[in-house]
């Protein structure tokens, strides 16, 4: 099935093969890396990143905690 299909193409199985891996690959990296949104979470998205942020006690302490063992090694 595969030389068959390969030779439609007018490529070796190899070249086949190898052009069907990357071919989903590229799907698959696609399908996780873009975000697909309605209209009205889309709008909820940019108005979240437009908001500043505020840091809590306890995100500013592991801030700290992650600065003393890992940054300053």
């Amino acid at each position: 099935m595969l030389e068959r299909a390969a030779s439609f193409e007018g490529k070796t199985v190899s070249k086949f093969i190898l052009n069907s891996a990357l071919d989903r690959a590229r799907r698959a990296i696609k399908e996780h890396d873009i975000m697909n949104l309605n209209s009205q979470d889309s709008e909820l998205f940019f108005n979240a990143l437009a908001r500043p942020v505020r840091f809590n006690s306890k995100l500013m302490a592991a801030f700290e905690e992650h600065e003393r063992h890992v940054t300053n090694k």
